[in-house]
């Protein structure tokens, strides 16, 4: 048991937990931000206004497009450092693995020789 406590020690559960509420909030900006964005109705207005309501709908497109690219960097880099430690608990896995083969080995060749003698 005292082995799994060493293993998740591994992984950097501050910097984790500090940077989850940022991914979280931006998330929640980003989708409240597509769900109540409606297209504006562009028919029967002149060319002028037309034209800058979609200017106007294109500055909030690369606004929307930045804090989504943000996000998924914030999402992509907590992605990295979780495989991180994964792989570090893998190779720990495999090392204790083939520890805990070697001394079953050694005690089986223990209780052969304690039967013979």
């Amino acid at each position: 048991m005292a082995g799994w406590f060493a293993a998740f020690k591994v992984i950097p559960w501050a910097e984790l937990i500090v940077a989850a509420p940022a991914v979280v909030k931006g998330a929640q900006k980003l989708w409240a931000a597509v769900r109540k964005q409606e297209a504006p109705a562009l028919s029967g207005q002149d060319p002028a206004s037309r034209q800058r309501a979609l200017e106007a709908q294109v500055a909030e497109l690369r606004k929307e497009l930045t804090s989504a690219s943000e996000l998924i960097a914030n999402l992509a880099e907590q992605n990295g450092r979780l495989v991180e430690a994964v792989a570090i608990l893998r190779v720990r896995t495999r090392a204790l693995l083939a520890i805990s083969g070697l001394i079953a080995g050694a005690l089986v060749i223990l209780a052969i020789t304690g039967a013979l003698a």
